[in-house]
This record gives C-alpha cells, structure tokens and sequence, in this order.
C-alpha cells in the first residue's frame, strides 16, 4: 500500500499544532494571549497557576494522538486500535470546529473576533485535508 499523502499531511498538520500548544507553556502569558488563550487564561498562568499548563498540555497531547492515528491511517505506522472510529471522529471534531466562526456569526457576533475566525479556519483546513485522505483510504480501514 503507498502512504497516502493526505492523511500524511494531516498528521503533519496534528504535530505542529500540538508542537506549538508545548511552546505556548514555555512562552508563558504573552504567548496565551497572542494565540489567542483568552485573558483568564493567560493570566491564570502570570500568577503561576498549573490550569494553563494542564490544559494545554492535554490539548498538545490529545494532537499528538491525532497525528499518530492519522499517520497509522496513511499506512505509515501499524493500525492503531479503533482507527476506522477514531479517524472519522478526528476528522469531524476538525471540521466541526471549523464551523465555529460561522455559527458565531449567525448567533453570536459580539463575540466573533479574529482568533474565533483564523483558528476555525484553520480548523477547517485541517478537517478537508483529513477527510480527503480518509475518503481515500475508507476500503482499506
């Protein structure tokens, strides 16, 4: 079987986010605040609290799993438990996410700004390249 590049870029795609989820503990406050954490956050984590962190390392960590599934989708790594579940699910929490911004946008546009905008965008994205490679791969799950 050739990798399927599609489920290749997706994973690619899982480990940056979740690589840039560790630097955003590493870079402390100024980092949650420019991508976006909110201010409860970002200072939760100025005043030392381990919430910022915690949390943000389970989202790194939850990408990471991503990226592994899909690469095992690709036929990079060995099938991994559940992956004809798993995959699809991946694959619609991406897109779903992807459709934050419209929703905020027909029902709650005070709270629509750019970080709502470009990470569903990006979410959206991520989802598509997912879907694409998943479609091509759904026989052989």
């Amino acid at each position: 079987m050739t990798p399927n590049v599609f489920l290749i870029a997706g994973a690619a795609l899982s480990a940056i986010a979740a690589l840039l989820h560790v630097c955003v503990v590493f870079g402390g406050p100024a980092w949650y605040r420019f991508f976006g954490a909110g201010e409860r956050m970002a200072a939760s984590a100025e005043a030392g609290h381990l919430y910022p962190v915690a949390v943000t390392l389970v989202i790194a960590s939850m990408l990471g799993v991503w990226a592994a599934y899909a690469l095992a989708g690709a036929g990079v790594l060995q099938p991994l438990p559940l992956q004809a579940l798993v995959l699809p699910a991946i694959t619609a929490v991406y897109l779903l996410r992807g459709l934050v911004a419209i929703a905020m946008w027909l029902f709650d546009r005070r709270r629509l700004n750019a970080f709502w905008v470009w990470s569903s965008l990006v979410c959206f994205v991520y989802g598509a390249v997912h879907l694409v490679g998943l479609v091509q791969v759904w026989d052989s799950l």
